[in-house]
């Protein structure tokens, strides 16, 4: 195994990487925590706490209502929340009620949001009423295939509570662990959205590789005891996995937080003695920026968790020696529910690495000139991932399915780096053209298209360029078209408020009299890419 497997002979004592992954259906997970720790508090939501009891009452609840409204096996039920218990509520009726969840997304534009919508088959939408989700979603109603529109309100004592005025009983659907959870939406390799279809076993052994990782020797968190600050978006994979559902399976306490501020999460972290907090490496960055955050006691976090985005080394060497604690990176996707790689909590960590494939999941590299051949230790590579975690496919997509396999059922990944003699893995670039911002995925093609729009562009090229808090942001190069006259960055982002999403907006604007082509005429990325990254080491430089 060691030879096939170079990780495991550095895999933490006490963890085992060819460990059995048991899955469930994902209600399951809840049912279980409610059993074991029914008057433990699940929810911490702006003071109000709700109990496991309570939490597995308000779901039986909306499953009941969901029913009503006809939503059983098969039934496609869109989520357009916010981080608030509503999301709680929804997902665990839906799941109850014999539905799959799609995801929806408050960054997404009317125009992303129709096509949602449309190839998803989503009929019934809940949503909040509030400014940042309800008109966007009435502006759906009547131009799109949506015939139920359930609105909460966030101050309301009970979630959802005209669609949970009923008994709570509901007819318990027959469903396998192989059937579809969840649909959630991606640009994968291409920008065009698709949706990774998650089944009820993809993610619950997600959740469970996760709980497994952790069992290093001594154990470093406990059942029923820790509490988890969730500050990241629940409708995204990271938060929807790593926060909601692996903290109801370790009946942990989740603090929940409607939005992020660094602030107010330092604030919770203290007061309420959080032990496990995941984030991305900009809100790590946020909160070493927090005035007087160095004279704070943060020394109840037991595990930071880093995901999304690349985790620059002097951020992970900040962090620690504010808090004590390790701040580990992982990798993942959409398509892997979205674990995928994992550092120890306990043992060898290599800086600038997102570790070492999790319990049950096998990572190999192809090469980049031919995707059929793998290539060995050490050699650049396309990172191509197995395991009970990663999605079945794209729904209705059978050919770009195809596309991300290889012969061997390894899904290939697009990005691309290399495996070191010891396991570790090191991602070095992206084969796709995608932007990491803030830990979204944001596709350069997509705000082209965009940007052609304007009546003055004749070429554009967007690329991403470094961002010290979002790790990367987007750059417009600009052509205009003959006698056209220029304009700002501002201008330009006015022009594109309602064609793009806030987490797509251009950042920076340059107008040029050529763009870089290829020989054959096509217009070329690496040279801009390269003169940003000569800017990038020269401010440096200075900067010494």
């Amino acid at each position: 195994m060691a030879a096939q497997h170079p990780w495991v002979k550095n895999y933490p004592q006490g963890v085992r990487w060819d460990a059995e992954i048991p899955t469930c259906t994902l209600e399951t997970i809840l049912e279980r925590s409610v059993e074991r720790w029914p008057d433990r508090a699940a929810i911490d939501f702006m003071g109000h706490k709700i109990t496991y009891r309570q939490l597995g009452a308000l779901t039986d609840r909306a499953a009941a209502g969901l029913q009503k409204l006809g939503v059983k096996p098969g039934v496609h039920v869109g989520l357009y929340l916010g981080n608030t218990p509503h999301y709680f509520v929804a997902f665990f009726g839906v799941m109850k009620a014999g539905g799959t969840v799609v995801n929806y997304s408050p960054l997404d534009t009317v125009k992303a949001l129709e096509h949602k919508i449309a190839d998803s088959e989503t009929d019934i939408m809940l949503t909040l009423n509030v400014p940042q989700l309800l008109p966007q979603m009435q502006q759906m109603m009547g131009k799109t295939r949506l015939k139920h529109l359930i609105v909460g309100e966030v101050t309301e004592p009970v979630p959802f509570g005209k669609l949970l005025d009923n008994d709570g009983k509901y007819v318990r659907h027959p469903k396998g662990v192989d059937d579809l959870a969840i649909l959630q939406y991606t640009g994968g390799t291409t920008g065009t959205p698709k949706g990774a279809m998650l089944s009820h076993a993809n993610v619950s052994a997600a959740t469970e590789i996760l709980w497994i990782k952790g069992q290093v020797d001594p154990p470093v968190l406990k059942l029923g005891v820790e509490r988890e600050l969730v500050v990241l978006p629940l409708f995204h994979i990271y938060s929807l996995t790593v926060c909601m559902l692996y903290g109801l399976r370790i009946g942990a306490e989740l603090v929940l937080h409607a939005r992020f501020d660094p602030a107010a999460a330092v604030k919770d972290i203290a007061e309420k003695k959080i032990t496990i907090f995941p984030a991305v490496p900009t809100m790590y960055a946020a909160i070493l920026s927090v005035p007087g955050v160095d004279k704070v006691d943060l020394s109840s976090l037991k595990v930071c968790g880093s995901g999304g985005a690349p985790l620059p080394v002097e951020l992970f060497q900040a962090f620690q020696k504010l808090t004590g604690c390790p701040l580990l990176e992982g990798w993942g996707m959409t398509e892997t529910s979205p674990v995928g790689t994992f550092n120890p909590v306990r043992g060898l960590r290599k800086a600038g690495s997102c570790g070492m494939p999790v319990p049950g999941d096998e990572i190999r590299f192809v090469s980049l000139e031919d995707p059929t051949k793998y290539v060995p230790l050490g050699e650049k590579g396309e990172l191509c991932i197995k395991g009970p975690n990663i999605t079945r496919g794209y729904w209705k997509n059978a050919e770009a399915t195809q596309a991300q396999m290889t012969a061997e059922g390894f899904f290939r990944t697009g990005d691309a780096g290399y495996m070191d003699s010891d396991g570790f893995i090191f991602i070095v670039d992206r084969i796709k053209d995608m932007i990491l911002c803030g830990g979204y995925n944001v596709y350069p093609r997509l705000i082209e298209e965009a940007i052609y729009e304007h009546p003055s562009v004749s070429e554009v090229i967007v690329i991403g360029v470094h961002d010290a808090y979002r790790g990367q942001s987007p750059k417009a190069f600009v052509k205009l078209k003959p006698g056209a006259a220029p304009f700002t960055l501002d201008e330009l982002k006015d022009f594109l408020k309602d064609r793009l999403g806030r987490h797509e907006m251009v950042q920076a604007l340059e107008i040029r009299a050529e763009l870089p082509k290829t020989p054959v005429g096509k217009l070329s990325k690496k040279e801009l890419y390269a003169e940003e990254a000569k800017k990038l080491e020269e401010s440096k430089e200075t900067a010494k």
